[in-house]
């Protein structure tokens, strides 16, 4: 009895040394990477090594490394709404270590040009707004609403309302990783700044410079700072960066190719971090 006790233990033994443990086995969580856009995710999924495609409903993700490290291409597609549903299915099905958030913006800066990238320091949501009470006929002003907090119970119908929209702030580590690589990019000036987000295409010039100087929005575009909120959320740690595409305060005329630049940065910002991480 004792003879066959030895023997089935002493099989178990072979067995489990020759079998790897779930921590050599276990894949290592990748770092997300997303763009809204065909131009804003291409040349990325360009630079995955061994690219698998998954769908998920009306969302794309290409799996592959770089490096030798897992890396997720989300396209999340236009706007909020998209950004925070490709937010939150990725981070549910790839469970990723990190989330950069990058691609084209308009500016709100007249000293940024096209090209330029900014770092954020913070994303807003400057598309949630209560319009204060006004008779019919007295016509709507927008440079009068004031921002709501999406997050706050209540907001919606209270009679005062924050000074600044919901306010994102990035994860301190994932910021550093980014501004490490400014002098590798060479198309223009690498700058921290405020990301604005909202669902709105505002081509009206007090409008906008209501967000310069009442919010610090340093540009504008429609993914950022929902897709911030979902990580926050998640507890994911989360960076956004954009490259200007245009900016109607100082004449800087829309260049699609900008959106190629900011991956090129993007890819240098993702290769800082795996090897921070290996």
């Amino acid at each position: 009895m004792r003879v066959v006790r030895w023997v089935v233990c002493a099989a178990c033994l072979m067995v489990m040394a020759a079998a790897p443990s779930r921590a050599q086995t276990s894949p290592r969580p990748p770092v997300l990477v997303q763009g809204a856009m065909v131009s804003e995710t291409a040349r990325l999924i360009g630079r995955l090594e061994q690219p698998v495609v998954e769908r998920v409903g009306g969302w794309t993700f290409w799996r592959g490394t770089i490096d030798g490290y897992p890396v997720v291409v989300s396209r999340t597609e236009k706007g909020m709404e998209n950004a925070a549903a490709a937010t939150a299915l990725a981070i549910e099905r790839f469970h990723p270590v990190a989330v950069f958030n990058q691609g084209t913006a308009g500016g709100h800066d007249p000293d940024l040009h096209v090209y330029d990238i900014v770092i954020g320091t913070a994303s807003l949501n400057v598309g949630a707004f209560r319009a204060v009470f006004r008779k019919r006929g007295d016509g709507s002003q927008p440079l009068d609403w004031v921002p709501l907090d999406l997050q706050a119970e209540g907001s919606a119908i209270s009679q005062t309302a924050p000074k600044l929209p919901a306010r994102f702030e990035p994860d301190p580590a994932l910021l550093d990783v980014v501004r490490s690589v400014r002098g590798t990019y060479g198309r223009g000036r690498v700058v921290d700044g405020v990301i604005g987000s909202s669902d709105m295409w505002i081509d009206e010039l007090d409008r906008v410079a209501q967000f310069h100087e009442r919010f610090g929005t340093s540009v504008e575009e429609m993914e950022t700072a929902s897709a911030a909120q979902v990580a926050r959320t998640f507890a994911v740690p989360f960076v956004g960066f954009r490259v200007l595409s245009d900016n109607i305060t100082n004449g800087s005329t829309y260049d699609a190719a900008a959106g190629e630049a900011c991956q090129e940065f993007a890819y240098a910002v993702v290769r800082a971090y795996i090897a921070r991480v290996k």
